[in-house]
């Protein structure tokens, strides 16, 4: 089985960037869409119900998706042979920001249902500091795989 993970690297490797990629595009689009939704769209109006259709879709048919995929792939390339030296810090905190993004993830989720049911309680402001959690988080990841500095 390892050989053929081995022998698969660079395909699990580009499917995982691929679904980060989308993941990624998804998580910074959502708490945008939010900040509109808050600041410009009354509750029952024709705009907040296009606000709705539009988080609802961009949710179910690329974020969600592609965090599944990001997961799998990602998984796959823990369990391939001399990937990831558990020894060392960084998988460690790549691995905690992984599950700090799909904790978001699962945040955004929620203001989304609150969204759809007209029972956002929260200002653009706060939709526009929570666009930020995905940069940095993204930040600590990439710099974790790519120089390792732990």
């Amino acid at each position: 089985m390892s050989d053929v993970l081995t022998s698969a690297y660079p395909w699990i490797l580009s499917f995982h960037i691929v679904s980060v990629i989308s993941w990624m595009a998804g998580m910074f689009y959502l708490p945008r869409l939010f900040v509109y939704h808050a600041e410009t769209a009354p509750v029952g109006s024709a705009q907040s119900e296009i606000f709705k259709v539009m988080e609802r879709k961009l949710i179910r048919a690329i974020i969600n998706p592609a965090m599944i995929a990001t997961w799998f792939f990602g998984l796959v390339l823990v369990f391939t042979p001399s990937i990831v030296d558990w020894s060392t810090i960084w998988p460690w905190v790549k691995a905690a920001m992984v599950i700090g993004m799909s904790a978001f993830h699962g945040w955004l989720s929620t203001r989304r249902k609150e969204f759809e049911r007209d029972e956002n309680t929260r200002s653009g402001r706060t939709y526009r500091l929570a666009n930020e959690v995905p940069t940095v988080l993204m930040l600590i990841i990439v710099f974790m795989v790519i120089p390792k500095p732990f």
